[in-house]
């Protein structure tokens, strides 16, 4: 059971105010002061400090959210896992993935881990990056394949691929015939995925290395979809940036043209993250590997 003292701090670090902590949690502002202090005390150590009139987590305080909102998740999924062992149900776990990670690298070997592996049930859920990492910290998702750029001292972590970013365009657009650079493609217009993507994440890294952003290009579209993504660049809308297992069967079969770039390939992994210090861990790290096993079995199938 999750103690009442540990709630209320999760709800200051959650609202960053004690008045909306107090609200949201239907006590005193003075009982959220008096459990802060009771941790400070019993850790022996601040956990938030005002820096121009915002409230801020201390290194202390910042490791023990982390230590905290764990042991909130291994809570929910105690529960889950006693009332499943009385009702004699299946093991249920809730795993995210991104898109396009979910669609096109992770659905094939995780179905096929899912048939042989009939006693266990998942929930699956899409969305962007930092949606599923904000899922995962609320409880919502147990684990998830994600792309892109995050911090990672709340999570365990690991790569389960290496995914190369291609540029694509319209098979109409006149293209320079010999490998070009980063910087070549400024004139054209860009379809980029929306703010949270990890693929818009990692094309702006990428772009960053060599002085440059999205504002260089001549223009940019957002869109919140890889398949209107697809669409648009394929009636020559304009160029975009998208993981290869995405778009290699549009390439091949013509209705894209991947345009070959200079310098090191753009890759960047596909990550599988749970929360650190997880009780449940054996089952997250169980189900990553039997997915990566199926994975390395249809590649060289």
């Amino acid at each position: 059971m999750q103690d009442v003292r540990a709630t209320t701090f999760l709800t200051v670090c959650k609202t960053r105010n004690y008045t909306r902590a107090a609200e949201e949690l239907h006590i005193t502002q003075p009982a959220v002061s008096q459990h802060i202090s009771y941790l400070e005390k019993d850790y022996g150590a601040k956990l938030f400090t005002y820096h121009n009139r915002q409230l801020h987590l201390t290194k202390a305080g910042e490791l023990l959210y982390r230590a905290f909102i764990a042991r909130a998740h291994d809570d929910e999924l105690l529960h889950d896992r006693i009332a499943a062992l009385t009702a004699h149900q299946r093991i249920h776990i809730k795993l995210g993935a991104t898109l396009t990670a979910g669609q096109y690298m992770v659905a094939a070997p995780l179905a096929a881990y899912l048939k042989s592996n009939p006693d266990l049930s998942l929930s699956i859920h899409s969305g962007d990056t930092q949606t599923l990492l904000s899922q995962l910290e609320r409880g919502d998702l147990d684990c998830a394949f994600v792309e892109g750029f995050f911090e990672s001292s709340t999570y365990e972590r690991h790569v389960f691929c290496e995914e190369a970013l291609w540029a694509i365009a319209s098979p109409t657009r006149l293209l320079p015939s010999a490998p070009a650079r980063l910087e070549d493609l400024l004139g054209y217009p860009l379809i980029v995925r929306e703010p949270g993507s990890g693929t818009r994440a990692v094309l702006e890294h990428a772009l960053a290395a060599v002085n440059l952003s999205l504002d260089s290009f001549d223009s940019v579209v957002e869109v919140g979809s890889l398949n209107i993504t697809k669409t648009f660049v394929e009636v020559d809308l304009g160029i975009s940036f998208v993981y290869e297992s995405a778009v290699k069967t549009e390439v091949n079969q013509g209705a894209l043209q991947h345009l070959a770039l200079t310098g090191p390939a753009l890759t960047h992994p596909i990550t599988f993250v749970y929360l650190k210090g997880s009780v449940f861990a054996h089952e997250f790290e169980s189900l990553f590997e039997g997915v990566v096993q199926q994975r390395e079995t249809l590649a060289s199938s």
